[in-house]
């Protein structure tokens, strides 16, 4: 008899960017670039921290339009400087279902081509929900790599 694990569900999501790696990086580590970006549409980014180092920390708490919160945060298993980060990802609500996420971050003519994997979803429909969140977070992404960067 043999007995398979259950294969959990995934998404990857694929974005180019007119920034070179080290900026789409640095957006996705720096808490003050963070807060300009994550989140749904119309959420503010009350506090965030990313410690780019292997078992460093990131949290991002905020709270959407309606006046929701969230609150994810996850321990980085591993960092390489402008190319790759992969860490756990846990709602506060739902600690129990630790997903991972993998971002690269490839040196594509004068931008970057960032490739997100999300796995270890709990359910498809958890899937789904972080499909769409994704989708907004890099639509706000690239319309604040698209604005002139200061220092």
């Amino acid at each position: 008899m043999s007995v398979t694990a259950a294969v959990k569900p995934s998404l990857t999501v694929k974005r180019r960017f007119s920034a070179a790696p080290d900026k789409v990086f640095a957006a996705w580590t720096d808490p003050q670039k963070i807060a300009r970006w994550f989140g749904p549409p119309g959420s503010t980014v009350v506090e965030a921290t990313f410690e780019t180092r292997t078992g460093g920390q990131f949290m991002i708490f905020g709270k959407a339009p309606n006046g929701e919160e969230f609150h994810v945060s996850g321990i980085v298993q591993e960092a390489i400087p402008d190319r790759r980060l992969v860490y756990s990802w846990a709602w506060r609500s739902t600690p129990e279902r630790v997903s991972l996420v993998t971002v690269d971050f490839k040196p594509d003519g004068d931008g970057t081509l960032l490739s997100l994997n999300h796995d270890q979803f709990f359910d498809e429909p958890a899937r789904d929900r972080h499909k769409q969140g994704w989708d907004y977070g890099l639509d706000k992404l690239e319309a604040y790599l698209a604005q002139p960067q200061t220092a």
